[in-house]
């Protein structure tokens, strides 16, 4: 194997830096230690589903276009998958110069594509998917037992972690089997686990240590197998502490005129705020159970009484966790206020996204933005969230952006109209009607920052130069260049410095295959359980 490359997806040098003092993460530790490394700047917005996309294709969402978990149609969402990504990946592009990679657990590769070698795909697949060449998961299982796309941690329950730390070995079991399988040019693989267990387990030491040890342990396995000439480490984005506000983001929108809202179930729906922790616990919340109870929630919705308001009475006498678990899932929906699509002239369709989308005429089903006033909309829309203060008199962003200022290619329709950037990533947006601008407490304690780390070894990396400025972009052109390879002009990245350059080339444009749907509850339960499908 000429070049690995190794994701420890939400890991930070803030997050390593105690794990190697105390010996946790020897195998990593030695290759930060043998060679160079810094920080790597993820792209906007700094989540998995987009940021992977971005790094192993080198483009800016704009150009693959998938800017969250959620591909929209209308109104209308699935949860993206390798269909959405309309760029060649770094080891398709490898295929065309007879090299052979293997790839195993990164997040939007599902469904696989063809090319020489094999892969295992990650995060958002469904278990049991399809995976390249066909059967290939089957002799996977038979040589190294089961093989789960999802660690216990992303299952909703109290999480064993015995089973996550075997779970995440599993990753190197695997990657080895086909790494002796295939003798491969390249290889890919990634550890999702090293995020997931901030989601799962915020504040949780001693469950960061079992996991990063678990990875840690694969990692020393790939190496000691597969002998690389070169390793590189990459995060998608970095991992840290929320000390801001949950921001309500739609709540404000109306608040300045852009939203309306509904309770007659036909808006986007958001979650309520009396079910949602209980819910995504797996706590016991009730079944969907249209009847009697909806339609009464539905009753009362009409006459004003939505579940924002009796959450603030049942709250102060103790009961709101009573009726989470009691009050059937489909009954608290139904009398929860919704953004109505018909009548709203912005609204936040997904906090993942991190933008607000304009209601426009003929691009929108609803659409009541005309086309011809939308520069003048747009721009009252960012002074008016540009103008959104903290309770601390602060900016709750840092920056306000049209999309075409954080974006370029032929999807940026596919972003939201305008980009909304959290100060310092210390709040987290929601878009349910909450009644009120802000929680004194992000709902997650822990979340994405904007740097990861980067770090390089072996003899095709020079020791020496900087990594202050590597930025997501560079991976992929950097482990073409790590093979002496070309990279795309369409690639927005460059080789970092401590490669020699490589030439430019044109490769054909990419053919896009038939979408194909998610529609999976089961990866929609796990990724509500993380947080990341919830209103909020």
């Amino acid at each position: 194997m000429q070049t690995l490359l190794l994701g420890l997806d939400g890991t930070c040098r803030s997050i390593l830096a105690p794990l190697f003092e105390d010996g946790v993460m020897p195998h990593v530790e030695a290759l930060f230690g043998d060679g160079t490394s810094g920080p790597l700047t993820s792209q906007l917005p700094p989540w998995t589903p987009s940021a992977w996309p971005s790094l192993y294709t080198g483009v800016n969402p704009g150009k693959h276009g998938v800017f969250g978990f959620l591909r929209f149609d209308g109104y209308e969402w699935d949860v993206v998958n390798r269909s959405d990504v309309e760029e060649f990946a770094l080891w398709e592009l490898l295929d065309r110069h007879g090299l052979t990679s293997v790839v195993v657990n990164v997040p939007v590769t599902h469904p696989a594509r063809e090319f020489d070698g094999a892969l295992l795909p990650g995060y958002i697949a469904p278990e049991n998917p399809a995976c390249h060449p066909e059967g290939i998961l089957g002799e996977v299982e038979d040589a190294v037992g089961d093989y789960d796309v999802y660690s216990p941690l992303d299952r909703p329950g109290e999480t064993d972690l015995d089973e996550a730390a075997a779970h995440a070995r599993s990753r190197g079991d695997a990657f080895c089997f086909l790494a002796n399988r295939y003798d491969p040019d390249f290889g890919f693989l990634e550890f999702q686990q090293t995020d997931s267990v901030f989601h799962a387990r915020p504040g949780d030491d001693e469950a960061v240590r079992r996991i990063y040890g678990a990875v840690d342990d694969a990692v020393g396995r790939v190496l000691d197998d597969c002998d690389p000439d070169n390793v590189l480490v990459v995060s998608d984005h970095g991992m840290g502490e929320y000390d801001g506000y949950d921001v309500r983001l739609n709540e404000y929108l109306r608040e300045t005129g852009f939203v309306e809202s509904t309770t007659e179930g036909t808006g986007m729906p958001s979650w309520d705020a009396i079910a949602r922790n209980q819910l995504q616990d797996g706590e016991e919340g009730g079944q969907p159970s249209p009847g009697a109870a909806e339609r009464l929630a539905a009753t009362a919705s009409k006459l004003g009484v939505t579940s924002q308001r009796i959450q603030a009475v049942l709250e102060p006498l103790g009961l709101a966790e009573f009726v989470a678990r009691h009050a059937p899932t489909d009954a608290v929906r139904a009398g929860t206020e919704q953004v109505d699509f018909s009548s709203s002239r912005a609204f936040v369709r997904d906090r993942i996204e991190l933008g607000v989308r304009l209601n426009v005429a003929g691009r929108e089903p609803d659409g009541v933005v005309p086309p011809e006033a939308y520069d003048d909309h747009r721009d009252e829309l960012i002074d008016a969230l540009s103008a959104l203060e903290t309770p601390d008199g602060e900016p709750a962003f840092e920056d306000v952006l049209p999309r075409e200022d954080v974006f370029s290619g032929p999807f940026v329709e596919r972003a939201p109209d305008v980009v909304t950037v959290p100060t310092d990533f210390e709040h987290t947006l929601n878009v349910s009607l909450l009644g009120e601008l802000f929680d004194d407490e992000p709902f997650e304690p822990w979340n994405h920052k904007r740097d990861g780390i980067v770090a390089a070894t072996g003899e095709a990396f020079g020791e020496t130069a900087s990594l202050a400025d590597a930025h997501l972009f560079d991976v992929a052109p950097t482990v073409l260049a790590s093979l002496g390879i070309p990279r795309s002009d369409r690639m927005d990245g460059d080789p970092l410095p401590i490669v020699d350059e490589t030439p430019v080339r044109r490769y054909p444009e990419f053919e896009a295959t038939e979408r194909t749907d998610t529609d999976d509850e089961d990866v929609e339960e796990r990724l509500a359980h993380l947080g990341y499908l919830s209103g909020e």
